[in-house]
């Protein structure tokens, strides 16, 4: 039976909680610049302080959730927080690339416990539609980030330098830590799972093995592969391709990322009357429509902003329909070992991301035809997968 509804003051933790690892991308790139000119060094070596942050968050992704799944959620999350916060001071006294590197990739490691066991936390308390409602409310305030971070970090790390970045993630490692004593209490059910290592491949086996996770699973992957593309491909198919001024592309990023909050609040205000498979074929439906539309003018050569921004709103409104709904459904079956469930959710999602970075990056010819195209043919599988799939 699901708990009575999640307090607003939970609901906003859990919010930036999973908000974190997109936090540390977001706010830290602006500084990138900078970070090269005051330690002398070249792009590229900045760039590997990137690098290693995903790699951290790629090992957290797979060890936060079976670890909360034995020792609970609010220890690994306050452990994960703790470490956030000792890697970001300790920043602030190296000078050498390299140690900042090594501190970044620490720093990932930390900040994907909060979106592992946030989602966690979710399934511990709802299942289903209820989950859903509350997932869609937390999307709504992850939303914020996208939108902030970025105009965040350029502003500090103009005004103050580098470090201020840094700063600013031992700052919110310390609200967060404030706020999950004061706010979390633990969650996770009586019967713990084992951390052995051959226990949680075996269950990473049995829910690769279970189509009501599957389903719903590739479903987030096809609305994570476009709003990857937009997030890693829209700066230089607007700024470069099209000329658009920089205040201008944070005007066009600012308008896409409100599709995705409003679809968040459509959501939450719909899952409970008209259930979870409605929102996933509309918001499949959707996805397809807005990709399929972004590629079209791509490939026809229009070069307006418009014809890329509009598609995109289109797109991230139907994947607002999709994720919250589709991360419940996939969590649903897993009740004893949500943390689990939700690392290898992470996992798996982190490196279709760095491969679609990746590609696109490679194959940027000026115009938006391969970031479209990526949102058109993901559009089309999800919208495949859920008509095919029968919830």
């Amino acid at each position: 039976m699901n708990k009575p509804e999640a307090s607003p003051r939970l609901t906003v933790l859990l919010g930036v909680l999973i908000a974190l690892p997109a936090l540390g991308t977001d706010l830290f790139v602006p500084a990138l610049p900078v970070l090269a000119g005051a330690l002398a060094v070249e792009v590229g070596a900045a760039q590997f302080t990137l690098t290693t942050y995903f790699i951290g968050l790629a090992l957290g992704m797979l060890l936060w959730g079976p670890l909360s799944d034995r020792y609970g959620r609010r220890p690994m999350l306050l452990g994960g927080l703790a470490l956030m916060l000792a890697s970001s001071c300790m920043t602030l006294f190296v000078e050498s690339v390299g140690s900042i590197a090594a501190l970044r990739l620490a720093q990932g490691l930390a900040m994907s416990s909060g979106a592992v066991i946030a989602r966690s936390v979710v399934r511990d308390l709802h299942a289903h539609e209820q989950a859903a409602r509350l997932l869609a409310a937390m999307m709504m305030v992850f939303s914020i980030v996208p939108i902030a971070a970025p105009l965040a970090g350029a502003a500090l790390a103009g005004e103050l330098g580098w470090r201020a970045i840094f700063w600013s993630f031992a700052a919110v490692a310390a609200l967060l830590l404030a706020a999950t004593l004061a706010v979390l209490r633990e969650t996770a059910p009586p019967e713990r799972a084992s951390a052995h290592p051959a226990a949680i491949a075996r269950s990473f086996g049995r829910m690769l093995d279970e189509r009501r996770f599957v389903a719903p699973f590739l479903l987030m992957l096809c609305a994570h592969a476009g709003i990857l593309a937009w997030v890693s491909s829209s700066a230089f198919v607007l700024v470069r391709g099209f000329g658009v001024s920089i205040e201008g592309y944070g005007f066009a990023f600012a308008a896409v990322m409100l599709g995705q909050i409003a679809g968040a609040w459509t959501s939450r205000r719909l899952v409970l009357g008209v259930g979870i498979a409605w929102l996933l074929r509309v918001g499949a439906a959707l996805m397809l429509a807005g990709g399929a539309a972004a590629a079209a003018l791509a490939w026809a050569g229009v070069g307006h902003w418009a014809a890329v921004v509009a598609p995109f709103l289109l797109y991230l409104f139907g994947t607002a329909l999709v994720v919250p709904n589709a991360t419940a459904a996939a969590l649903s079956p897993f009740p004893g070992s949500a943390g689990a469930a939700a690392s290898l959710m992470g996992a798996i999602g982190f490196t279709l991301g760095a491969l679609i970075s990746t590609a696109l990056g490679a194959l940027f010819d000026g115009s938006a035809r391969p970031m479209a195209s990526v949102a058109a043919v993901a559009g089309l599988a999800a919208f495949i997968v859920s008509r095919a799939w029968k919830a």
